[in-house]
């Protein structure tokens, strides 16, 4: 370990830390941060004795670190160097440093949040910015600056923004050490790597034979997600690898003992590949590995705002990523890493990965702030601080599950939920079950919801989450698979002995009455209860339509609950669900339900209509329709109606359509006249409109309202008059008819007119007070415009005589004269001789 390059700057640190209450350290990957940080502070007089707590945010990594720091001091785990983590405790009475797990720090804040018996805290490998990291780092930030003024903070990565991390850790000072990596060659495969040719595991596979054939020692290839390395295993499998290989996977979920194997040196004589996520990426060595396949995708939850839902997505790593990944190759020798993707595309990633809480579900974390007493995220120092959206639907939820009172106040429910630390709907499953004595099914569908699927290929297509149920059942009754995978059927089963413990429930009492699971179900997922609205699709509680895929027997039930949604289409896609009676519904969710008096509009019919209605959420589950509106009620629904779909529902006849055109050119030359445009009209309904539609009920009677006097209403006596005068419907011409004015542009109205009725007249009429001169629109004989002019005395002095000798030559019959000015003017058929 002295050999290490942190040794190099933990004088510096040491220094710091003496004199400060945070510090900031990046350190390149093989500085040896992880391991040899903790224990350098043991003797620090400000220590005093006190415990050293190290979040690490990967169980496989807390567990190697803790082993190889405890392996230094020639002592075993659990003495001076131990770790919590999930229903995983290695400590003793004299145990000084203890690596953490996500979720474990902010449990032990929550319980103290003084951190009594700590006297540092250290966030390694903060850049992966994950959403217990975040949330921790403010809760210790908190403590600090409250209750313990000398508690010390540490965070420490390989890549991070330094200086940002330091203002929020009120201009900490930054320590930089370099790492100690052997060259890697990097090769880009753009051709393996490409979408539109293959999929990622038969170009990981590709990657991983050319590799073995080529480069010496163990290879490491990232994979987005288990199903992906599974998928790599069976691609390997299909062709005759070099003798001595062994395939290691390496994920989150597999069991301790395969992780161990995947990161132990092979054996003399073996080669090992491992497949292995993200986990490999950073805080592990895995001796003699020379050899990175990086596929440069990764799994990650995004929270969809618009839905409430999360999904799982694949997306591109970031260069940050790339290169961590890209450095475990160099770890104890030269090496090389293949990318799958081509330069120009790595020019194209983003710098670093998204931060957790920018795009996850909040839930979790809005129930940890209220239980720390916080409503407001704001009142804490966060680096990127929780969305708006997404914390506002969060909390929404929690109230909906009892969490939170109306103020946004934790609960005792919500109390105990925190508590188990699980996600608060399946926390909330959890103690609902536990009072109608059905822990043992809840414990399994909570593990059932958390892990893979039990169900491989076309198994996997059937959405009822009971049948999983019932596989589960029978493998733990006889070990017999049925048909599932067996490896995933044990992750269950060993995540619901997990539940189990927590709720003090006995290990192996069988599920009990499995037709329960809807119920059960229902009360995680209150926003996901489904009302059949046929051929396969569903109407959720939380306002969001769903469908299953055709020739789900599901499909047949009233009602579901849908706790596995996918939302990437139009119409979510429900990929697992469980059958729910309508007789639990109503008993079990009578207080969420909402029975009220509803005065609708009925579309088949076109008319307003009421009822009494049970409502949970957005779904109808009873109705009476023997009520009657009242006439304010239908009035009330008629004007939201004719908002929401549009003027036209009115008798627009043509006399009124005028007048409303007439209306909105005085508009246009006074402000202070009444705007006629739709919005503004639509705007002031109850105003205008209102009066006229008492005692009417559907579409029939709105062709019955007196549209122009509603109109003519708006307007007193003497703006009337001033609308007859300066918007007049007709303007009487030299022949001595009444022609009338087209406004349906206000702001230049029409006087179509034909051109022998003007003769006589020298200039444009005007109206507006004499302010608009009208358009005219000189027509033929026949009626057809033969000149648009706004200027009457310029078209007489130099267009007449063109428009004349064409006029003159399509209707000889007709009067054509010299001198229109000096001319009588006519409507009726004049020879010219």
């Amino acid at each position: 370990m002295n050999q290490l390059p942190i040794m190099q700057v933990l004088p510096d640190l040491k220094r710091i830390l003496t004199d400060r209450t945070a510090a900031i350290l990046i350190a390149e990957p093989g500085a040896g941060k992880t391991t040899a940080v903790p224990p350098a502070f043991l003797e620090e007089p400000w220590l005093a004795g006190k415990t050293i707590l190290m979040l690490e945010p990967r169980r496989l990594a807390a567990r190697s670190a803790a082993g190889y720091m405890a392996s230094c001091m020639g002592e075993s785990v659990g003495q001076t160097v131990g770790y919590r983590m999930r229903m995983d405790t290695k400590v003793g009475r004299n145990t000084r440093i203890v690596v953490v797990t996500e979720g474990v720090l902010t449990r032990m804040l929550q319980s103290d949040p003084s951190l009594g018996d700590v006297g540092l805290v250290i966030f390694d490998e903060f850049h992966e910015r994950s959403l217990h990291a975040d949330l921790g780092l403010a809760l210790a930030l908190e403590a600090q600056s409250v209750l313990r003024e000398d508690l010390r903070i540490l965070v420490m990565s390989a890549t991070l923004d330094g200086d940002r991390v330091a203002s929020l850790l009120n201009e900490a000072p930054v320590v930089r050490c370099p790492g100690r990596t052997y060259p890697v060659d990097t090769i880009y495969m753009p051709e393996a790597g490409n979408a539109t040719l293959t999929t990622p595991e038969k170009s990981a596979a590709a990657a991983v034979r050319r590799a073995l054939a080529e480069q010496p020692g163990d290879v490491l290839v990232f994979l987005p997600g288990e199903r992906e390395i599974r998928r790599t295993e069976q691609e390997l499998a299909l062709g005759s690898l070099p003798p001595g290989t062994v395939l290691r996977p390496l994920y989150g979920q597999l069991p301790q003992p395969q992780q161990d194997a995947a990161v132990a040196p092979a054996v003399d004589g073996e080669r090992k590949v491992v497949l292995a996520t993200s986990i490999a990426e950073t805080s592990l060595t895995i001796e003699g590995v020379r050899t990175v396949i990086d596929t440069g995708l990764r799994r990650t939850q995004v929270f969809s705002a618009r839905t409430g839902m999360p999904r799982l997505t694949t997306v591109p790593v970031s260069k940050a990523s790339a290169d961590q990944r890209r450095g475990r190759a160099g770890r104890t020798a030269p090496g090389v890493c293949y990318r799958l993707w081509s330069r120009e595309a790595h020019d194209h990633l983003p710098d670093d990965n998204v931060p957790e809480i920018m795009e996850t579900d909040l839930a979790q974390l809005a129930l940890e702030l209220a239980l720390w007493g916080v409503r407001d995220p704001g009142a804490l120092a966060w680096l990127d601080a929780p969305p708006a959206a997404p914390y506002a639907q969060a909390t929404a939820l929690l109230r909906q599950l009892g969490a939170l009172d109306a103020g946004g106040a934790i609960t005792p429910h919500g109390r105990s939920m925190a508590v188990l630390g699980a996600h608060p709907r399946i926390a909330h499953m959890l103690l609902r079950a536990a009072d109608l004595a059905a822990a043992p099914l809840a414990a399994r569908l909570a593990a059932l919801l958390q892990e893979r699927d039990l169900f491989r290929g076309p198994a996997a297509l059937d959405s009822d989450l009971t049948l999983r149920v019932e596989a589960l059942f029978g493998f733990e009754r006889s070990a017999s698979s049925g048909g599932a995978d067996p490896a995933a059927l044990r992750a269950v089963q060993r995540e619901s002995r997990v539940f189990l413990a927590q709720l003090q429930a006995a290990p192996g009492e069988g599920p009990g009455d499995i037709s329960r699971s809807g119920l059960l179900l229902s009360f995680a997922y209150p926003d996901r209860i489904g009302q059949k609205r046929g051929d396969g699709a569903f109407l959720l509680s939380g306002g969001r339509g769903a469908a299953m895929r055709e020739g789900q027997p599901l499909a047949r039930s009233p009602y579901i609950v849908a706790p596995g949604v996918d939302d990437r289409a139009g119409q979510s896609r429900i990929m697992l669900a469980a059958a729910l009676s309508e007789q639990d519904l109503l008993k079990h969710h009578a207080d969420s339900l909402l029975e009220e008096r509803e005065v609708y509009w009925d579309s088949e019919s076109g008319s307003v209509k009421a009822r009494r209605v049970t409502r949970l959420g957005t779904l109808i589950l009873k109705q009476t329709t023997h009520e009657r509106a009242t006439p304010e009620e239908t009035e009330s629904v008629l004007l939201k109606v004719i908002a929401a779909e549009g003027l036209q529902l009115l008798p627009w006849e043509k006399g009124t359509t005028q007048l409303r055109q007439r209306m909105e050119f005085m508009h246009s030359l006074r402000a202070e006249w009444p705007d006629m445009s739709d919005e503004a009209l639509t705007d002031t309904l109850e105003e205008w409109l209102a009066p006229f539609i008492q005692g009417m009920r559907n579409l029939r009677d709105l062709q019955r309202v007196k549209l122009t006097q509603a109109l003519e209403g708006m307007l007193d006596w003497n703006s009337r008059q001033l609308l007859n005068k300066e918007a007049p419907t007709h303007i009487t011409v030299p022949s001595g008819s009444r022609v009338p004015l087209d406004y349906s542009n206000p702001g230049a109205p029409v006087l179509a007119v034909r051109l022998q009725e003007m003769f006589g007249q020298i200039n444009t009429p005007r109206i507006g007070g004499g302010k608009v001169p009208v358009l005219l629109h000189l027509l033929s004989p026949a009626r057809r415009p033969m000149q648009i002019t706004s200027d009457l005395a310029s078209f007489w002095q130099n267009t007449y005589f063109e428009v004349k000798k064409d006029l003159k030559g399509r209707y000889p019959k007709h009067y054509w004269p010299d001198n229109p000015l000096e001319a009588v003017p006519t409507n009726r058929t004049r020879s010219s001789k």
